[in-house]
């Protein structure tokens, strides 16, 4: 059963949320970020990206960085820019784009879950990624990012949501500047409080859709905490970690896209023999292609985009395998254009579905890159199949949105 519990949420005053609230820092560059926050002095990647409060030689992992989080966390809480709540609470995070809307309860969710893998992961994280973040959590003494969660809906859950929405109005309202909703709620009634937290302990899985590295980070900054405190009770807020948790059918996956720098010394004619071995190709004249099923993959090659499906025999029973990111990273990228390990090849870069398809196109016709696949998303379905049997699937398989914003709620311990 998931333990997950309210807590006590420092968060932005009211009408500053706008101001604060940001997207998550592992969704910039340097660059784009010192750009984002350049007019904005509340902007909360001040603080989730630190480096940006300094010239560009000082190294990102500089300690003076995460210090320099800390003190600007610390100032903007004694400013009264944030303040924080008296008792524990949960919290509803409505997020809406172009029209279709996703609700989630903000809560803080257990480490011994994860470690126990009632709290699911579906990716793999990389160590200097998870140690960034541990620097940084301890440096704040606060988990400033949430995990996006996914649990299978609960009609008790969604019902008590619901009515919370239509008898009180939100804590905060607006629209970020790309065009996305934000509404919150509080849950303070102990009555409410205590029907979500059962209603989540009937849930025997949890899964991480969104912040592997953050979750990891977490779950480690925890067990250092522990480790320095041999007498814990075990209900210290250290062992626990910010979450948001939207059930599963109101969760949007889009296309997670790839590019490719060259065709691995292969002319274009012998690339396109080697392609057909395990894909049928169309062409699909000069407008974008985007897959309208599984099993299928546009690719878009000197200026013209064609339709890919593979053949039968690439279709197989394990749930990894049988993902259009593992097949195409089985029959196309490691064997034909030999990129092995995606997840390290300096040859190969992935594009979120929110940048579109003519961002495939721009990378393609700069010639920075010869060839590019458009996906068909992966199904919370799969996602859920793959956790449950403890497997993993390809690096950057899925791509969420909208995109939880950080600095609307900030978990100290």
């Amino acid at each position: 059963m998931a333990d997950i519990r309210p807590f006590r949420a420092v968060r932005p005053d009211t009408g500053k949320a706008a101001d604060i609230a940001a997207l998550p820092y592992d969704v910039y560059s340097r660059q784009e970020a010192k750009a984002e926050a350049a007019d904005k002095p509340l902007s909360f990647l001040r603080i989730d990206r630190p480096e940006i409060n300094f010239d560009d030689s000082v190294d990102i992992y500089d300690p003076r960085c995460y210090e320099k989080a800390g003190e600007l966390l610390d100032s903007m809480i004694k400013s009264g820019d944030f303040i924080e709540d008296e008792s524990p609470s949960y919290y509803i995070y409505e997020l809406t784009m172009d029209g279709r809307s996703q609700t989630g309860i903000v809560a803080t969710a257990s480490v011994d879950d994860y470690n126990n893998k009632i709290i699911k992961k579906h990716e793999n994280t990389r160590e200097d990624k998870e140690i960034d973040r541990i620097r940084h959590v301890e440096a704040c003494s606060a988990q400033t990012g949430p995990i996006f969660l996914g649990y299978r809906s609960n009609d008790i859950i969604n019902k008590t949501v619901d009515d919370i929405k239509k008898e009180s109005a939100p804590l905060y309202n607006f629209v970020s500047p790309d065009g996305v909703g934000h509404r919150v709620w509080i849950i303070k009634e102990e009555e409410r409080i205590d029907r979500i937290r059962k209603e989540f302990k009937s849930i025997n899985s949890i899964y991480i859709c969104d912040g592997h590295h953050r979750c990891a980070s977490a779950v480690k900054a925890a067990e250092r905490k522990r480790n320095a405190v041999p007498d814990r009770k075990g209900d210290e807020e250290f062992n626990f970690f910010l979450s948001v948790l939207f059930p599963d059918d109101q969760l949007l996956i889009m296309d997670y896209n790839r590019v490719v720098k060259d065709l691995n010394g292969l002319s274009e004619d012998r690339f396109f023999d080697r392609v057909r071995k395990k894909f049928v190709i169309e062409d699909a004249g000069e407008s974008a292609y985007r897959p309208e099923a599984k099993g299928n993959f546009g690719m878009y090659i000197s200026g013209k985009w064609y339709h890919l499906t593979a053949k039968p025999e690439t279709k197989l029973d394990d749930p990894v395998d049988v993902l259009d990111v593992s097949v195409l990273q089985n029959e196309l990228l490691a064997p034909i254009l030999n990129i092995e390990d995606p997840r390290t090849d300096s040859r190969i870069k992935f594009v979120g579905g929110i940048r579109g398809l003519k961002e495939l196109e721009r990378l393609v016709d700069s010639r920075k890159y010869a060839v590019a696949f458009s996906m068909y998303p992966t199904d919370i379905s799969e996602l859920f199949e793959v956790a449950d049997k403890n497997a993993l699937m390809p690096p950057k398989s899925t791509w969420f949105e909208p995109k939880l914003r950080s600095g609307l709620f900030i978990h100290k311990f």
